[in-house]
């Protein structure tokens, strides 16, 4: 956490003082009072993070602080809810008028951030909510603070130790003690009885006892958005074990898309995706999602892509700008013991997503898109050309005279940072563009021919 002062211009108060509330942005006067502030802390830190103002009033009146000294209640405030390493302070100085205003920068906490009262928020729009019940519970589970994977389910030990699952794992694996030692030793079973883990591992059926564990398979017969009117037959349920969902929605995916017409110049073929990039997506979709959510991973094919929804916000402090370089396991004793069968779904643990990038590049094809939506992650990988967000980049570039990494997210609709600068060193190296500038203040320009 650091603390910086400077001066605002005109131009930038006016700014402020006219900016609207919203997800990311809130604006409160001096004299709020301390609980309210720290329900704004906690609502932005258990959200998406963003940015918190105070010295400016409801009408956009700027009210600062006379000095930074009469701003020490709410910065320590701040240090006693917020954890320092994920907010920094910006003491802001009007250049036509007296005192100061505060500024918090507020990273996305990797845990539920309390008020002193005890009391979670979150950031909806431009609205603090108070948190309560299941979806607190939810907000525990996303940032680590609960962990449903160790939760007792109805499958007993003598069922999970005889299935054919564990039958298969013991014959073709290098697990050498007895099917009961190990899901013991594994922590699997409490009193005779699987836990949420064990029992999506080794059961046979685990939506017996987890009904939403399971897959819900669409296909759409538009390249539009899903309506009923293009929805072709039933969803189809896929269920079993986590490691033979994996596979038969693989399975099941490819069987769908090969039946999809595409005309080119050459005329009608049929759409094709990396099979691993479909493969990691799946992994990351099954091994990350939240099972404690009554839901289940829903998977949408339609003409041009492909959606594929995992119950459960990012983990901890993984977000969409930085998913491909951080790790955060929600259910790391799943990922573990699924590590162990042979030929596991998930042997590069940590690189799924980044081979799923490299899987589209090999064949030309756009990146996948990543969401995070209220109540869920959605991967979109879609027959694309990959050269579409280096010329969309080019174009703004032209257009605007320059670009920078924020602009080039805005344009190419790419929120993975490493992602974006690999396009603009392609790009440099290519000679289209230049580079000035370090840091937050460096810009693109492009080069004429």
């Amino acid at each position: 956490m650091s603390y910086e002062t400077r001066t605002a211009t005109d131009e930038e108060v006016k700014h402020h003082s006219t900016r609207d509330e919203s997800q990311f942005f809130d604006r409160k006067s001096r004299s709020i009072k301390p609980a309210k502030v720290a329900q704004s802390f906690s609502s932005l830190a258990n959200a998406d993070g963003g940015e918190l103002l105070i010295g400016v009033e409801d009408d956009g009146t700027w009210m600062p602080f006379e000095s930074i000294e009469s701003t020490n209640d709410i910065t320590s405030l701040a240090a006693r809810v917020m954890r320092q390493e994920f907010y920094t302070v910006e003491y802001i100085k009007p250049s036509s008028k007296d005192g100061v205003a505060i500024m918090f920068y507020i990273d996305r906490h990797p845990n539920v951030v309390y008020t002193e009262a005890d009391l979670a928020y979150q950031r909806i729009g431009a609205q603090n909510h108070q948190v309560v019940g299941e979806r607190l519970e939810a907000l525990k589970r996303s940032k680590g603070d609960s962990n449903y994977e160790a939760t007792k389910t109805d499958a007993t030990l003598e069922e999970l130790e005889n299935s054919t699952t564990m039958l298969t794992f013991m014959l073709e694996g290098t697990v050498f003690t007895e099917p009961s030692d190990f899901l013991k030793k594994n922590r699997l079973v409490v009193n005779d009885c699987g836990i949420v883990a064990g029992t999506l591992v080794f059961s046979d059926l685990p939506q017996a006892y987890l009904p939403n564990s399971g897959v819900k398979l669409y296909r759409y017969k538009t390249s539009g958005q899903e309506d009923r009117d293009h929805l072709d037959g039933l969803p189809e349920t896929i269920e079993g074990p986590v490691t033979a969902l994996i596979e038969t929605t693989k399975r099941r995916v490819e069987e769908i898309v090969a039946t999809i017409p595409r005309l080119d110049s050459s005329g009608f073929t049929t759409v094709e995706y990396p099979s691993k990039a479909l493969h990691e997506i799946l992994v990351n979709a099954f091994l990350h999602r939240d099972y404690g959510m009554r839901d289940y991973v829903h998977v949408r094919i339609f003409d041009n892509r492909i959606e594929i929804d995992s119950p459960g916000r990012l983990h901890g402090h993984v977000t969409v700008q930085n998913i491909l370089d951080e790790r955060s396991a929600r259910n790391p004793l799943i990922q573990r013991i699924v590590n162990k069968f042979p030929e596991p779904p998930n042997m590069d643990i940590g690189e799924g997503l980044n081979t799923a990038f490299k899987a589209m590049e090999q064949l030309l094809l756009s990146y996948p898109v990543i969401e995070e939506l209220s109540d869920r992650v959605r991967v979109t990988i879609s027959h694309e050309p990959l050269a579409s967000p280096a010329q969309a980049i080019m174009e703004a570039a032209k257009r605007k005279g320059s670009i920078n990494n924020t602009e080039a997210r805005q344009v190419t609709k790419i929120d993975q940072e490493r992602t974006i600068r690999r396009l603009f060193e392609d790009l440099v190296d290519a000679g289209q563009l230049s580079r000035t500038g370090s840091g937050r203040g460096t810009r693109y320009f492009p080069i004429s021919d």
